[in-house]
């Protein structure tokens, strides 16, 4: 029963967050959406942003449990499953960017950005005598640029689809991330 009360207290406040902004939603609001009282609220959260952060810590452990067979079709198909959550609740992603939320969207971007990649970059590099620093900066190179595709979309109105970019980036890109490791043990630091 308590799984599913704190479910519910998630699900509600995502709804209104769907609805209106961060700062117009108050736990009272909370309670009255899905029929509990304060107190049981308080049982399970401290407070808003802890529900915020606890919301987007489960949708991060969510996209990090993907299988690999999801991960590694292509890191554009992984990134945008990745992504779900944001995308089919883009207006709850952008009252919380706008919000004091800000740092809480970017870390979970770069959590899920980072892990899609990593996977990616070591199944390409799989059989090759890349260095270690190498891989890690490619990984750096398209968790940063991933990011900041979408921290554009949040920043221009979510007016756009982001997966246009980010199939197009991947189509622009394509065989980079293996030339990239190639060149790695062909092209030696100086």
């Amino acid at each position: 029963m308590t799984q599913l009360t704190r479910k519910a207290i998630m699900e509600a406040f995502i709804r209104l967050l769907n609805e209106r902004s961060y700062d117009k939603i108050k736990v009272k609001d909370i309670v009255e959406e899905c029929g509990i009282n304060r107190n049981t609220f308080y049982y399970h959260f401290e407070d808003i942003p802890a529900l915020v952060e606890e919301i987007l810590r489960l949708e991060t452990e969510r996209v990090l449990g993907l299988g690999a067979e999801e991960i590694m079709d292509s890191w554009e198909n992984a990134f945008i499953r990745a992504a779900d959550f944001a995308l089919q609740n883009k207006r709850a992603i952008y009252h919380i960017y706008n919000s004091v939320g800000r740092d809480v969207i970017e870390h979970y971007l770069n959590a899920i950005a980072s892990d899609v990649m990593v996977r990616f970059v070591e199944k390409t590099a799989d059989g090759l005598s890349v260095s270690e620093e190498d891989k890690k900066l490619i990984i750096r190179f398209y968790r940063s640029a991933l990011v900041g595709l979408i921290v554009d979309w949040l920043e221009a109105g979510m007016k756009y689809d982001p997966r246009v970019l980010i199939y197009r980036l991947g189509q622009l890109f394509e065989g980079n991330i293996l030339l990239s490791l190639q060149r790695s043990i062909a092209v030696k630091p100086e």
